[in-house]
Parts: C-alpha cells; structure tokens; sequence
C-alpha cells in the first residue's frame, strides 16, 4: 500500500519480546525501561492535568511492568504527588525501581490497599504484562474491582487480564481510562473484548525495530481514501463497474432496496438489481437497472451481492457462485451456499456474517465467537478459502490466503440496527465492482459504513436508511482529511 501514514499496525507478543531483546542489547542496561517510564509518566501527567498534591496508586506485579510502574511513580513523587505502591508479589516487585520509589520519597502501602485505590486520582495497572494469560489472579481481583471507583486506570502496556495477542478476556481484567502501550499496539488493544478494557489507547515510541508483517491492522482515513476508487476522465458508466445485486424476497423486500442503497454509494457505476423486489427497488431509486430472469441471464456485472433477504432461494446463490467474478456472500446466503463450492471458485469471495451466523458456520456457539473473534475470522477464512468480514463492534476482515487480519473501529453501537448490514454489503460489493480487492473492499466498506453511522446517529437512534444517505458525507471526510 503506497501511503501507510496513520496505519496503526499491532504485532505479536512473541515479534515484540524479540524486538526488545534485540534492542536491548544494544542499549545501556535499564535505559529501555527508562524510555518505557519517561512515556508512562508524562502520559499519567497529562491525564492528571496537575501532579502536585495527586494520589497515585501503583498495582505492581513481578514482571517489567511492575518496574515501568515504579519508575514512571518515582518521576510522578518527584514532582510532588503522592505515591504509594501496593505489592503484589513483595519478593519478586523490580529491585531498581522500587529503590527509585522510596527515594522518590514514595511508600509502600501494606494494608487497606483496596480502601486507598478507591480514593486515588490515578491508579496505574502494572500488575501483569503482555505476557499474561487467562484472567487475573485472586489476589488481584479485589484491586481491580477498587479501581473501578478511582478517579482514573492508566494500563501499563495493556491492561492486566487481557490476552495481548488476541483481545480475549477469560475471567476478571482491569478495566481502565488510558492504556499506554509501548513499541506497537498490541492486538488485544484493538480488537474487542479487549478494546473496550483499554480504553484510549497512547503508543510511546521506544525504538523498536519491527520487521515483516503485523498481526492486526486497523486502516486509518489517509489508507482510506488511498483505496477508494476514482473515477478517471475516461470512465463511463460500464468502465466504472456494474455491480449486481441479487437480494430480497417478496417477504423482504426492505433488504433489496437496503443492499441497492449501499451499492449506489460505493462507487461503482451502475447497479443491476435481480430479484422479486424490483417495484420496490424502483420505487425508492428509479436509476437501478432491474432484472427479474435471474443472475445468469441479468447481463454482465464486475461482482455481485448476493443473500441479504434472500429466504430460501438456492438457485440464485447457485448461479451467482458460478459467475466468473468477484461475489460478495451475506445473510440467507451464507446458508446456502456450499463451502466446497465457495473453495473451488477461482474469483474473490468476500463473506460478511455476524457473530451468530459465523457459529453456525463454525459449528459452534456465539459466546464463542464473541470471546475469540481474531480465532473465529482466521479460522473461517481458512475454511472457506475466503475473504471474511466479521461484523461487530470491532469488525474484523481477515483475507483468504492469512496475512494481517484488518480491524475496523469506525462503528457505533447506533449501527446495531436492523438492515445496516444489508447496506454495508451493498457498500463493499459496489467496492468490488470498482476494481478494489476483496480484503480492502470489505475493509473500506466497514471504514466508511462505520463512519456513516457515526454520522447519520450523532448520538441518537439511527435507521439503516440514515446510514445509506450519510455514506457520501463519510466518503467525503475520507477524502477531505484523508
């Protein structure tokens, strides 16, 4: 991708580790924990906006983290706030850093830690460090229950009980307001459930040499409007792309005019609807091209959509999948349509369930999906030798042949509405048609839906049409800012 400003890319624990070994070999001993510290306390400055007289409470594990902690708490004494850590492995809490504390004239709190958590202005998160599994211990559980009530969480790295390579949260996590993260982003930072513990998220530059490819990355508006298809002094209509969208039933016809809605804004030139719904696609936007012989027989498309209201229509899922283009799957049709089918296509196929249909999928329950989302993606690109958005408060879209798995944080929870993603299958089909791949086509499709939302809601309920209208706005910002 020629401009990756603003890509915000998140790597590995194991790519990190090495990363920093290699780093730190080349550095003065200590120096790399006193960049991490420097960043963690003007961070934790900034949140407090005034550092003399602030109660500081610092949860301190055995790992670097606890150390980063300590070091950032004996900057913050030294500038006249009131540090105390609680311990919790005394034996095992940073030598070095714990010295600087005490000298910063910081104290070791020994008991009603909890009490004195509750009433911090900040609590820095350092009890466990990136690499950290499953939940956090019993002994800290009732800390990170108190932090709940301070006036502030900063995670160090990533708060504790979050798995760092994949968001998941298996038992109790800190939740906090900030996470400074050093390096890179993490995975677990950017993808729900883990997202959400994080809170804002500040990446402290350290020096870290990454190579090769991220794990996870998250599009920003400059990678964006580098994507988006535009049309040169030569395009017509055809030349732009027709996408055809073969959606809708006489019992749901609202998911044709939904799935038109969004393809007529994603940049395509021209869309062909074929279906039952035609009066009704018409009715709302009379430049659709509207066919009711079926996919076969509509004329020449660049992709097509198809699924969304569908029923229980399997012919015309058959006949879309036997076109030499790129298909879009969503809906009824990911139902119907036969995983070695979808193999042996030999053009793109993106698939665009929710969590509960990727179970189906998969064989297994929601909750499933919804704790392993980063798994679930992977796993059933792989299986469908696919392209797949997994939609969700963090839509992830993992391509067909592995690589970085993309993470989109546009969204709202306005979003969550019936028909919106018959829009952004339109919207992503339409990108198809256009010419974009179908890993940056269900990625910028998601960017832009998510920001349509944002603004079509702007803070109150939203329908899925408001959503289809606001698309122009978002493409505009994109391209504007991007």
């Amino acid at each position: 991708m020629g401009n990756t400003h603003g890509m915000r890319n998140a790597y590995g624990v194991e790519t990190v580790r090495a990363a920093e070994r290699e780093l730190m070999a080349r550095l003065p001993q200590g120096a790399l924990m006193q960049r991490a510290a420097a960043g963690l306390a003007a961070a934790c400055a900034d949140l407090l906006g005034r550092v003399y007289g602030a109660r500081v409470v610092l949860l301190v594990g055995s790992g670097d983290n606890g150390g980063d902690a300590l070091y950032a708490g004996a900057r913050l004494a030294r500038r006249g706030a009131g540090v105390s850590a609680v311990l919790l492995a005394p034996g095992r809490a940073h030598p070095g850093g714990l010295a600087a504390l005490l000298a910063a004239g910081g104290v070791v709190l020994q008991e009603d830690a909890e009490d004195t958590v509750r009433r911090a202005d900040l609590v820095v998160d350092g009890i466990v460090g990136i690499g950290g599994r499953g939940g956090l211990r019993d002994g800290a559980v009732p800390l990170a229950e108190a932090a709940r009530e301070a006036r502030a969480v900063v995670a160090v790295d990533l708060p504790s009980g979050v798995d760092a390579d994949t968001g998941e949260v298996r038992g109790a996590a800190v939740r906090a307001d900030l996470t400074v993260t050093f390096g890179t982003h993490k995975p677990g930072l950017l993808v729900d459930p883990g997202r959400e513990y994080a809170g804002s998220v500040r990446l402290v530059d350290i020096g870290l040499a990454l190579p090769g490819e991220p794990e996870v990355e998250a599009l920003q508006h400059a990678d964006v409007a580098a994507l988006l298809p535009v049309p040169g002094a030569e395009s017509d209509k055809y030349r732009r792309g027709v996408v055809g969208v073969a959606a809708g039933s006489d019992r749901y016809p609202g998911a044709a005019v939904l799935a038109v809605a969004g393809a007529l804004r994603g940049g395509a030139g021209a869309v062909r609807y074929v279906g039952p719904a035609g009066g009704a696609v018409l009715a709302r936007f009379p430049e659709t091209l509207v066919s009711d012989r079926g996919p076969a027989k509509a004329g020449r498309v660049q992709a097509w959509v198809v699924g969304p209201g569908a029923g229980d229509d399997a012919q015309v899922v058959e006949e879309v999948l036997a076109a030499e283009v790129p298909v879009l799957i969503d809906a009824d049709g990911l139902r119907l349509a036969p995983r070695d089918v979808v193999r042996e296509r030999s053009a793109p196929t993106l698939l665009t369930p929710h969590a509960g249909e990727a179970a189906r999928l998969l064989g297994t329950g929601r909750e499933e999906v919804e704790a392993a989302r980063l798994s679930a993606v992977r796993e059933l690109a792989g299986l469908y030798g696919a392209t797949v958005l997994l939609k969700g408060s963090t839509t992830l879209v993992a391509g067909a042949g592995g690589g970085a798995v993309r993470v989109n944080a546009t969204g709202t929870p306005w979003l969550a509405t019936a028909g919106s993603g018959d829009v952004l299958s339109g919207l992503a089909g339409s990108l198809m048609a256009a010419g974009l791949e179908a890993l940056d086509a269900g990625s910028v499709g998601a960017y832009l839906h998510g920001l349509a939302g944002r603004f079509a809601a702007d803070g109150a309920p939203v329908g899925a049409h408001d959503v289809a209208e606001a698309i122009r706005y978002a493409w505009r910002d994109v391209v504007r800012t991007g």
